[in-house]
């Protein structure tokens, strides 16, 4: 779901995408610690790894459920770009590694080090550019296990309601080398991973990509095969469980057909199952519809249930939900979860400080969803959920590289705002710019083009100010304007009024000073016009007597007294108690 800090924070998001229910909290797991460079993520990388590209990870583990433990090799291949002496990628120093080879040769010990759980391998040569190196490494131990997943991640070592185990990983915020040997920033992503995971016969490992089948060793293990095409690092996930599968055929509207699939415990209540199931082919109607194809049709749309919330893993979305319903006609973890096949897996930001293009756009879908599964007012009433909850503290972008924590951390940086505030800035600039001139800027900024058609997609990376470019082109106006004032200023626009007998005038006042020409629709005795506020400034004739309102459809997000108001009675509330 993206990675949220605290519970505090998973609450309030809970709140603004609309579910009711309360959220369990489990018992935090004891915590064998990871090193501080190995819980960062998103950090810049090594020389050597900017002069490679990742090909492929071929990763087999063997999940251990009694030990609490992986068994593993990953075997890696680069090509370099540049000259190289050495390989770089990042692991675990919770994991021990037994064996390193270059190209099936092995790495002497005095060759290769780990010190903080960045691995550099030597290789006794220079690779030119065009030329390959195959990195073999085998580990094994206890993984991370996570405190509080999937918001502080790692290993998830659960069992069912009937004692069976049930374990998933979870690692955004922290990053793919809690587990397995990778580059740990999203520009790094493979070609391709293989995954060949060996768990317990009588559990089941359902996992990223296409299923290329199962072998049952004959011992009591039994082995998962799975294969995926450029897979967000982090998304690369283990669920492991006494799983029972639902699948179904989707025909998409674009013509493809593929595979849905849900992977729910198998003592579930199956009506719930059947309820929750249903939601998948209206749901995927809505985003092809409202965004373009699904990207990874060429494998499978997967869910599967899990003993976290929920997590964005390519493929196989993390569920957690427990079925719980909010009156809203479905499933806002399913759904939101969804929205990141698309905002986050097939368009990836090029670094955190993009990371409202995956969560506000995201976060923006379900009010969309509201409308147009129930009606304007539905939508009306989700913004208005999501609107109470900004903090307006830190900017939605600063305009420099920032880690996930940095960014997620609402102590440090916008937290959750990147949700529901980022929500709200789509949903003025939609109001600003139209339905067309928005929805085909959205859909280049996911695909890089405006006419995506299935087997033809690749995943790409994109950051706000492409974002700004586009949406300029498609409005066929400059509106850097409306980027400066919402998303690099913290507070928000802020219209103030003053009147001079009949006369009423409005100002736009921004965090930084500039000009902010935002129209606003202002009714007066019920009658509207609109204010085109081309310098920040306009003004209206209204009787003192006459009842006004300004934006009464709520197209704009701006600051409001009556809000604050609430918040700070809120919080003084909770101090006093």
């Amino acid at each position: 779901m993206g990675r949220a800090i605290s519970r505090a924070s998973l609450l309030a998001l809970a709140a603004a995408l609309g579910a009711t229910a309360a959220l369990a909290q489990e018992p935090a797991a004891p915590v064998r610690e990871s090193t501080e460079f190995t819980l960062n993520t998103d950090q810049p990388r090594a020389p050597e790894q900017l002069a490679v590209t990742f090909d492929r990870a071929d990763l087999s583990i063997k999940v251990i459920p009694d030990d609490k433990a992986i068994d593993a090799v990953a075997v890696l291949d680069f090509t370099a770009t540049a000259p190289i002496e050495r390989l770089v990628v990042e692991l675990d120093t919770l994991l021990t590694v037994s064996e390193v080879a270059v190209d099936g040769v092995a790495v002497p010990a005095g060759q290769w080090a780990n010190p903080e759980g960045r691995m550099t391998v030597e290789l006794g040569r220079t690779l030119q550019p065009g030329q390959t190196a195959q990195l073999r490494i085998a580990y094994a131990g206890q993984p991370r296990v996570a405190p509080n997943s999937p918001w502080d991640g790692g290993f998830q070592w659960a069992t069912t309601p009937d004692g069976k185990p049930w374990i998933a990983t979870a690692v955004q915020g922290e990053g793919c080398d809690l587990f397995w040997p990778c580059i740990d920033h999203p520009l790094a992503e493979p070609g391709r991973v293989d995954l060949h995971i060996t768990v317990p016969s009588d559990l089941s490992a359902p996992s990223n990509g296409r299923f290329l089948g199962k072998q049952d060793h004959g011992d009591g293990w039994t082995t998962w095969n799975w294969s995926a095409a450029h897979p967000n690092t982090y998304a690369i996930a283990l669920n492991i469980g006494p799983y029972a599968e639902r699948t179904t055929e989707y025909r998409s509207r674009f013509g493809n057909t593929f595979p849905m699939t849900y992977w729910h415990l198998d003592s579930d209540d199956p009506a719930k199952v059947d309820a929750l199931f249903a939601q998948f082919s209206p749901m995927m109607d809505f985003y092809e519809a409202t965004v373009g194809p699904y990207p990874f049709a060429d494998e499978k749309m997967g869910v599967v249930e899990t003993p976290h919330l929920g997590m964005e893993h390519q493929t196989i979305n993390a569920y957690g939900n427990e079925y719980k319903l909010d009156g809203r006609g479905f499933d806002w973890l399913l759904h939101h979860e969804l929205s990141h096949e698309w905002f986050g897996n097939q368009l990836t930001n090029r670094n955190a400080d993009d990371m409202w293009l995956h969560e506000g756009l995201g976060s923006y879908m379900q009010p969309l969803y509201d409308r147009w599964l129930n009606g304007e007012g539905w939508m009306q009433a989700s913004l208005v959920n999501q609107r109470k909850g900004l903090a307006n503290k830190f900017p939605v972008v600063s305009g420099s590289e920032k880690t996930e924590d940095q960014v997620y951390n609402g102590d440090i940086g916008p937290g959750n705002d990147i949700y529901s505030k980022g929500s709200l800035i789509a949903h003025s600039l939609r109001m600003l710019i139209g339905d067309e001139a928005f929805f085909r800027s959205v859909t280049r900024l996911v695909y890089g083009t405006a006419t995506p058609r299935p087997g033809s997609l690749q995943p790409r990376f994109g950051t706000t100010e492409e974002f700004r470019t586009i949406v300029n082109e498609e409005a066929g106006r400059d509106l850097s304007w409306f980027f400066r004032g919402y998303l690099y200023q913290a507070a928000l626009p802020d219209l103030r009024q003053t009147r001079e007998g009949d006369r009423l005038s409005f100002e736009w006042v921004t965090g930084d000073g500039g000009v902010f020409p935002m129209p606003v629709e202002v009714e007066i005795d019920g009658r509207r016009q609109t204010l085109p506020m081309n310098d920040g400034r306009g003004s209206v004739t209204a009787p003192v007597s006459a009842h006004v309102r300004i934006d009464p459809d709520n197209k704009v997000l701006r600051r409001l007294e009556h809000i604050e108001a609430w918040k700070t009675a809120a919080a003084a509330a909770a101090a006093d108690d």
